[in-house]
């Protein structure tokens, strides 16, 4: 396209991205921007015209054979111009011939087929207010001591291992991490990240619902009364069933959608998906 130019998004650049999220009321976590970096520093684009940002997304590579696709949006003013096709078809190449996820805006389901994606189930965001609740004492924070089982955890529930990424989210300065120990071994795990407005909680991994209502108890007592935020999968039918037993309400959702078949992960497993923009 004349005068359209795709190039890699500088660090400092991403503040522009979350940016224009936090305006689109995606409600980003406050330490977003550096944190998402980490996951692959070469994956994040601008679209650029005439010296103008117009576009902006994230084509993650987590290891040969996975990415996800994110953080996709174009400029208001310059929408229905081709640009953000021109970006995607951009961050697909970077992707290469990777299974390729995203959390598609269920508005443009359609238009995401056509570019070789398909859905698989939807991401429903619920939402209440925090309540200050008893918890097991197999539950604990999160310390340097757990990380390294914590990332071998995280890879049953997720098509790739993300070191260096997880490393960074487990230790957020403004988030807290939690993970149930029973008999010496790790039966999941999850992470709170303060937002523009009130709390997320992802990933929320489990072995149980019983697992995952203990850590989502441990995440909900010193933030009583503010807003919480759960992204949860419907294909799992115990995520919803807890997401309903805590009286939260749905306020927002996406399809989820893979280019190459639903990957082999222990969906049962995922209460609560990491984020949107990086699955």
């Amino acid at each position: 396209m004349s005068g359209l130019t795709i190039r890699t998004m500088q660090p400092e650049e991403l503040t522009i991205a979350i940016e224009w999220a936090r305006n689109e009321g995606w409600n980003p976590g406050v330490e977003d921007a550096k944190l998402f970096y980490y996951a692959d520093p070469s994956g994040f684009f601008v679209a650029e015209f005439e010296g103008e940002i117009v576009a902006v997304g994230s084509a993650v590579r987590y290891d040969a054979q996975f990415a996800f696709c994110g953080l996709y949006i174009v400029a208001p003013k310059h929408r229905g111009k081709g640009y953000g096709l021109a970006l995607t078809k951009h961050r697909l190449a970077y992707c290469g011939d990777r299974n390729i996820g995203i959390d598609g805006v269920l508005d443009n389901v359609e238009i995401y087929k056509r570019v070789g994606y398909c859905p698989y189930y939807q991401n429903k965001r619920f939402q209440k207010r925090a309540t200050a609740q008893a918890f097991s004492s197999n539950t604990h924070d999160i310390k340097q001591s757990h990380i390294a089982e914590i990332i071998d955890y995280d890879r049953q529930c997720f098509p790739a291992k993300r070191d260096t990424f997880l490393k960074g989210w487990l230790q957020q300065a403004q988030g807290k991490s939690v993970c149930v120990i029973e008999n010496g071994q790790v039966r999941g795990y999850a992470v709170r990240r303060q937002c523009v407005e009130g709390h997320k909680v992802g990933p929320l991994f489990a072995d149980t619902k019983e697992v995952a209502a203990q850590l989502f108890s441990a995440l909900q007592q010193d933030i009583a009364g503010e807003v919480i935020i759960l992204d949860v999968p419907e294909n799992n039918p115990l995520a919803v069933e807890l997401a309903l037993n805590e009286d939260m309400e749905v306020v927002f959702a996406t399809s989820r959608m893979y280019q190459q078949g639903l990957p082999d992960i222990a969906h049962h497993k995922v209460f609560g998906i990491t984020t949107f923009e990086l699955g």
